[in-house]
């Protein structure tokens, strides 16, 4: 019953991740429901070892539709792996309770900033090229890695616009490019966690089926609706985002 219930969990998180990041906002917290005297560390493995499959299949499932800028994103990919791991060792030193408090009002601006922008990545101008964009798609990459790896939570919502915000993407081009980068990042962790044994094999690969399963039906409404779509979801996502860490931050 418990691989079940995460399973829908996680078929449900990587469809909302593939379409616009924030899949660990259902499937984190359905994994502490269900094992809620198991370490953090090991739960936040299992999460890893589910969705990379799904965020990869989604980078894939998306670059035979949505042509990708792969010049820039190959070295943005590499630079989020390194920050990951970065982020991943610098967790063991220090806390992380001032960013756990600051996140949910850096949510809230990005929600705003979205919402006062009604243009805001309807169109796809990139505002760079040649080494303009690698240099800035790997700033990106490589401080959304570190986040990721340290925190976490929200990377792939922060990742889709920043891409739209800053290198002038639309909403579709952006969750897709986003995905490699989050790949990326979340091989790092999964390494991490594999190394130190904090990983349970035989959930995260069932859960990693029902995750490409979502993936795959994520992908499907993106390409099929569009960057207005996205950005709905996007808008969504973010929203309880700040709701669900706010809650963590200031009330539990």
């Amino acid at each position: 019953m418990e691989l079940l219930w995460l399973s829908l969990a996680s078929l449900l998180a990587g469809f909302v991740d593939a379409i616009v990041g924030g899949g660990g906002l259902l499937l984190v917290p359905a994994l502490i429901a269900t094992f809620p005297a198991t370490h953090p560390a090991t739960l936040f493995g299992v999460n890893k070892g589910a969705s990379i499959w799904g965020t990869a299949f989604a980078t894939w499932h998306y670059s035979r539709r949505v042509q990708l800028r792969w010049d820039s994103l190959w070295p943005a990919a590499l630079a989020g792996f390194g920050g990951s791991l970065g982020g991943a060792w610098l967790v063991t030193v220090i806390s992380q309770d001032f960013l756990r408090k600051v996140l949910p009002l850096v949510l809230l601006a990005v929600l705003i900033y979205t919402l006062a922008k009604k243009e805001l990545g309807r169109a796809h101008t990139p505002r760079f090229s040649g080494r303009a964009e690698i240099l800035a798609a790997c700033t990106v990459g490589v401080a959304l890695g570190f986040y990721d790896g340290f925190f976490g939570p929200g990377t792939g919502s922060f990742l889709v616009f920043l891409l739209v915000r800053w290198l002038g993407y639309d909403f579709l081009h952006a969750s897709a490019s986003a995905k490699l980068i989050n790949t990326a990042t979340n091989l790092a962790a999964l390494i991490l966690f594999a190394i130190k044994g904090m990983i349970w094999w035989q959930f995260a690969l069932i859960m990693g089926t029902a995750n490409v399963a979502g993936s795959l039906l994520g992908t499907r409404m993106a390409l099929k609706h569009g960057t207005g779509f996205v950005r709905i979801v996007f808008i969504l996502v973010v929203s309880a985002l700040i709701f669900k860490t706010g809650y963590d931050a200031f009330l539990r």
